[in-house]
């Protein structure tokens, strides 16, 4: 069998080949589990979905139509896989149940069909193509795929926006688990899907056809992109973010300022920012008061998230050691992580925002 090894067939068969290994290595993962064995389903069922786009491009459909109706397509699993990642990213304690397998009834109708299709004769699956595939099954399968994938991404990024600002109230330094590459690839994402939904106007209403669907293959680079980042996401087993299926009605707030100084006074005396992982559960804990209720006060009192309120007090110890002549000799990265920081990045990002200046810019003017 002849194989034409075009730029577009190598492109592809590179993704292929890659997609099977990086899928490979998320399963074997021990890092955030359920969250990689997800996205290696994810990049497994998109690698199998290209092995069809190869075979057509690469010619060996035209040799040997025996190759056509494998069971390898599997791509109304794209969107739920995607949303599912999300969901277990976000909160570690989330769990698959089987309520959740309402939203893989597709795909086990497609997966059905096509193992269905394997084991008919040629002559059966010809008639198929021809008076069923084409017509009918063909373009719910594509059209299906746009409509599924895009829904899913766009609740995958609504959840992932809800997560971003509760994280804000929850955790003092944010940046390794802020998840802001997932949401640029989502985005990505969904803008190929407007371009998915553009192919499918011009098949569905104008009869035209690629020649090459460049589509498959820059979903296959982007779930490429997206897999090998969740592979190094740091391990999110501190993190339940889990959005209440109802919105509740926020109660009225009766300030007290005993617990607004109890807050206060905890956090300066016992200066409880120096901890780098400090997160609103400890602090609360800390605090001896209910979570909401150190929450309820830095946001309403203070019209602060926990991420600001504890950033200001490192940078205010930072401003105040940073002019001592005992600390001349220290770097000013080292003597941000002394001050609670555990980032140079998110140092100098905070300090900007906070001062207007950059740390340097502050030394020299106040040095």
């Amino acid at each position: 069998m002849q194989v034409n090894f075009t730029f577009p067939v190598i492109l592809n068969g590179a993704v292929i080949v890659l997609g099977f290994f990086a899928a490979f290595g998320l399963f074997m993962k021990k890092e955030n589990p359920l969250a990689n064995k997800l996205m290696g389903l994810f990049l497994l069922t998109i690698t199998l979905w290209l092995c069809d786009n190869f075979m057509r491009i690469s010619g060996i459909y035209g040799q040997d139509a025996n190759y056509y109706f494998k069971p390898i397509y599997y791509s109304f699993a794209f969107g739920p896989l995607l949303y599912f990642y999300v969901r277990s990213i976000v909160n570690s304690d989330f769990r698959l149940t089987k309520a959740h397998a309402l939203h893989f009834i597709p795909v086990i109708l497609q997966a059905a069909l096509y193992f269905f299709l394997t084991f008919k004769n040629y002559s059966y699956r010809h008639w198929y193509w021809q008076e069923v595939h084409l017509p009918f099954t063909y373009r719910i399968e594509f059209d299906g795929t746009f409509i599924s994938m895009a829904i899913y991404v766009f609740f995958s990024l609504r959840l992932l926006r809800n997560y971003q600002n509760w994280l804000k109230d929850e955790h003092s330094d944010h940046s390794t688990k802020n998840l802001n590459w997932l949401r640029i690839i989502l985005i990505l994402m969904l803008i190929l899907c407007v371009q998915w939904l553009i192919e499918v106007i011009l098949r569905d209403f104008y009869d035209l056809y690629n020649s090459f669907d460049y589509t498959p293959t820059i979903l296959g680079v982007l779930t490429l992109i997206l897999a090998y980042r969740a592979f190094f996401q740091e391990d999110q087993k501190e993190v339940v973010f889990s959005p209440p299926l109802v919105e509740v009605k926020k109660s009225a707030f009766q300030f007290d300022q005993s617990l607004l100084d109890q807050i206060t006074l905890r956090m300066e005396n016992h200066q409880d920012f120096l901890d780098p992982k400090l997160n609103l559960k400890e602090f609360a804990l800390r605090c001896k008061l209910p979570q909401k209720t150190v929450s309820q006060y830095l946001n309403q009192s203070l019209d602060k998230s926990f991420h600001d309120y504890v950033n200001g007090y490192r940078i205010e110890a930072f401003k105040s050691r940073v002019v001592l002549p005992e600390e001349k000799n220290m770097t000013l990265e080292g003597l941000a992580y002394d001050c609670g920081f555990n980032s140079k990045a998110t140092f100098n990002r905070i300090f900007k925002k906070n001062t207007g200046m950059t740390p340097s810019e502050y030394v020299s003017k106040h040095g």
